[in-house]
């Protein structure tokens, strides 16, 4: 079963709940299933990860982002620059675009 949801990778989003509420990304990855994004540079969390030889994995603690609950980020208008909610618009040639509530632009 495939989920709607409102945004895509690569879309820049802002995040409008939780700790990292008012910074912007770039989203990374999608996770349809668990209904969470993974945004650049936002919910970085620690990791002490152990060495491992046969994969090459070096050990310390790394950095990297956390998924994300997807009804916390809001896509970003193109136009404007601020938070937008997203509508769906069928086009002339058949074709469905999203476009952005507030100012109507299309999102590609």
């Amino acid at each position: 079963m495939s989920v709607k949801l409102h945004v895509k990778k690569n879309d820049r989003v802002m995040v409008i709940a939780g700790k990292s509420k008012g910074k912007t990304g770039r989203i990374i990855e999608v996770l349809p299933n668990k209904r969470k994004v993974v945004v650049e540079n936002v919910n970085v969390i620690k990791r002490h990860t152990k060495q491992n030889s046969r994969t090459g994995q070096r050990g310390g603690i790394i950095e990297r982002e956390a998924p994300i609950d997807i009804s916390n980020v809001m896509l970003l208008d193109p136009q404007g620059g601020q938070p937008t909610r997203i509508g769906r618009q069928v086009l002339a040639d058949g074709s469905r675009s999203r476009i952005a509530k507030g100012s109507g632009a299309v999102i590609e």
